[in-house]
């Protein structure tokens, strides 16, 4: 069952959002363990900010969520599901909700490169348009470990 939070519901939505970024970090090779203070102080920053938020809910217990901005488009800032609960059309159906909330246009993502699933994912749902690269200065001491070709450019990854 999909429910939309209110801002009482940041405690139950944060041990996934930690999950979610320590999987994130995993795909650049880092092993973090999960940050449930951190997670709960994003989840509160989401719920106070009125960002919509849509949990998947299944015998009581929160699965999955899909994080959404509006800024004139609809952005998805996070879709998570815990791994064992992929694979049963659940993404599919936070994404639809999100979907919804735009009118049913587009919504925007930030994919991680590395993010094979979300990828696979967003172009099942006819997503294959790539409209924004982020690009920034490496971090002090950062070591690039491969290289991105998008046309004639070339990006240290």
């Amino acid at each position: 069952m999909i429910v939309k939070l209110s801002k009482d519901d940041g405690n139950r939505l944060a041990p996934l959002i930690a999950k979610f970024r320590a999987e994130l970090k995993s795909y650049k090779g880092i092993t973090a363990a999960e940050d449930i203070d951190a997670a709960q102080e994003e989840a509160d920053e989401f719920l106070t900010a009125g960002f919509p938020i849509y949990i998947y809910e299944e015998d009581g217990k929160y699965v999955g969520y899909i994080v959404c901005k509006e800024d004139g488009a609809v952005w998805v800032e996070q879709l998570y599901v815990l791994p064992n609960h992929r694979g049963k059309g659940i993404a599919g159906a936070l994404y639809a909700a999100a979907e919804e909330l735009a009118g049913g246009d587009t919504l925007y993502n930030w994919v991680h490169p590395n993010n094979d699933a979300m990828i696979r994912f967003l172009a099942k749902r006819g997503y294959s348009t790539l409209n924004l690269i982020e690009i920034r200065k490496p971090y002090q001491d950062e070591i690039s470990r491969e290289k991105i070709c998008v046309k004639n450019n070339e990006f240290d990854y």
